[in-house]
């Protein structure tokens, strides 16, 4: 038996309930960006190391507020700095897919079939890139019982996941580029970026020890 329920609802309905979802879900999170938790004071010197080391990335600002608050674990140690970078990402990667998916969830009943479709491969893409950030994270760790010998192999297994994890960010944004201008568009991409930038600078730290470092 046919359901009598409207298989599309009017965009205006449809721009109103995402409007309605949006709120609800910063209500309960605010931000998306990865708090610390709460470490003992840090030297200046571990401060310094982490500032020195964010330089070499593409948003040095956002690289030294996303991981100065670890500076008591990352000390000076670069293979830490990295590390901490990766697990930073991560945390904010999965944050992602979750709203992600919750929002995918609420277009499954809209009439706009394009938003649908891109939140759905935003979902697919995502969960791809927490799965490779996932991988290098788990390489990185290994990095200390490795031998010299597979020290570099190691690492360009991390810097090959965090690339193609960078990728997958890269083309959940391009499904959107045939969805009309609104509010859901606008926030999906901001908080795109923010992760793409978390990832671009994680694997700027990757390269750098992967260039200096040893195990």
């Amino acid at each position: 038996m046919k359901s009598s329920r409207p298989q599309f609802l009017p965009s205006l309905l449809l721009s109103a309930l995402l409007l309605l979802h949006l709120h609800t879900i910063r209500a309960v999170d605010s931000s998306l960006s990865f708090a610390p938790s709460v470490q003992p004071p840090a030297s200046t010197g571990a401060t310094d190391f982490i500032r020195t080391g964010c330089n070499s990335t593409l948003y040095p600002d956002l690289c030294y507020s996303s991981l100065s608050g670890y500076a008591s674990t990352i000390r000076q140690d670069p293979a830490q700095l990295a590390l901490v970078a990766i697990s930073v990402t991560l945390s904010n990667a999965r944050r992602m897919t979750t709203y992600v998916s919750n929002l995918s969830r609420q277009a499954d009943y809209e009439a706009d079939t394009r938003a649908a479709a891109a939140l759905h491969d935003c979902f697919s893409n995502f969960g791809d890139a927490v799965e490779e950030i996932n991988g290098s994270l788990k390489q990185m760790r290994q990095l200390k019982s490795s031998s010299r010998s597979s020290f570099r192999f190691q690492m360009s297994n991390v810097q090959t996941w965090m690339s193609a994890a960078l990728t997958d960010e890269d083309t959940c944004t391009d499904g959107f580029e045939d969805v009309s201008d609104g509010p859901m568009k606008k926030d999906i991409c901001d908080r795109v970026e923010y992760v793409k930038k978390l990832t671009s600078n994680a694997l700027a730290l990757v390269n750098r020890y992967a260039e200096t470092g040893t195990n």
